[in-house]
């Protein structure tokens, strides 16, 4: 049997791993495809596009948006993106503008308690990186002021604290226009991360199913095996179809492992295939 893994991050945000690294990875670990998925970026993905030419590993253009629902964080993927498309590109460009103020507010809050955090620190060595919450956690972790990315998470990066401002997110319907204007197939992911409970995740799930919502990641590293159960039947529910995802982002997250998240992933081809024949254009029949 084949695997893949959708949901995979590299140093274009917030993964440890090159785009090309992480191919290499996929690839010596015999999955069939990936889907390059950063945070509000593509930069990566003709890096891995063209080590995928070398491996013989499919690398799927995606992307993952931040937006807000209900004042809270929710993350939505694209799959198959048009990545050189000028109005997607466009799009990122502002997201992105919104995400580089608020980490120049999240520096200037830490630098004024005296904090040694930096933008240069923050990208180490990598300047065009997405710089998201995960940068400044390996930061306060290297410099000894935690113990640990997750106590750094917990004391200093909570959305809405001191340090860590909420940003001005985009609308799921503004998100999920972005993706469907770009003919890429929009997921929700990780859904039982938001805490929302299981009657709110479905009011969430049946909502951005009305908008153009098409996948829902069933399979991701932080759901137990009864969360993925339920989010299945509410995927056939809604018409949608289950994809799945380590959120693989190298030593940022040292218990996931591509491919096979905490070690019982393994995602089956089949899902992708599903897919792939929703998105493929039907054959024109002759008169």
């Amino acid at each position: 049997m084949s695997f893949v893994d959708l949901h995979v991050h590299s140093t274009a945000s917030d993964g440890t791993l090159s785009p090309s690294q992480v191919v290499r990875l996929a690839a010596s670990l015999g999955l069939q495809s990936i889907a390059l998925t950063d945070h509000d970026t593509v930069s990566g993905i003709n890096e891995a596009l063209d080590e995928s030419k070398k491996t013989g590993i499919e690398v799927i253009p995606g992307v993952e948006l931040s937006c807000v629902y209900r004042d809270k964080e929710i993350h939505i993927l694209g799959l198959f993106v048009r990545h050189e498309d000028p109005s997607f590109l466009s799009a990122l460009e502002n997201l992105l503008a919104v995400r580089q103020q608020r980490n120049e507010e999240m520096i200037r809050r830490f630098q004024a308690d005296g904090f040694p955090v930096t933008r240069q620190a923050l990208t180490a060595g990598n300047p065009h990186t997405v710089i998201t919450r995960a940068h400044f956690a390996r930061l306060l972790t290297e410099k000894g002021i935690t113990d640990s990315m997750g106590e750094a998470f917990q004391k200093y990066l909570q959305y809405g604290g001191k340090y860590c401002p909420r940003k001005d997110l985009i609308t799921p319907e503004q998100a999920l226009k972005v993706l469907t204007d770009n003919k890429a197939f929009p997921v929700l992911a990780h859904p039982c991360q938001y805490k929302l409970g299981w009657s709110q995740t479905e009011t969430l799930i049946s909502h951005l199913a009305l908008l153009g919502m098409r996948g829902l990641e069933v399979y991701h590293s932080s759901h137990s095996q009864e969360e993925s159960q339920r989010l299945r039947i509410l995927a056939s529910q809604y018409g949608l179809l289950p994809t799945g995802g380590s959120d693989f982002h190298g030593t940022n997250k040292p218990d996931i492992s591509l491919g096979t998240g905490r070690g019982s992933l393994n995602l089956p081809a089949s899902l992708l295939e599903d897919i792939r024949k929703v998105i493929a254009p039907k054959p024109q029949t002759s008169l």
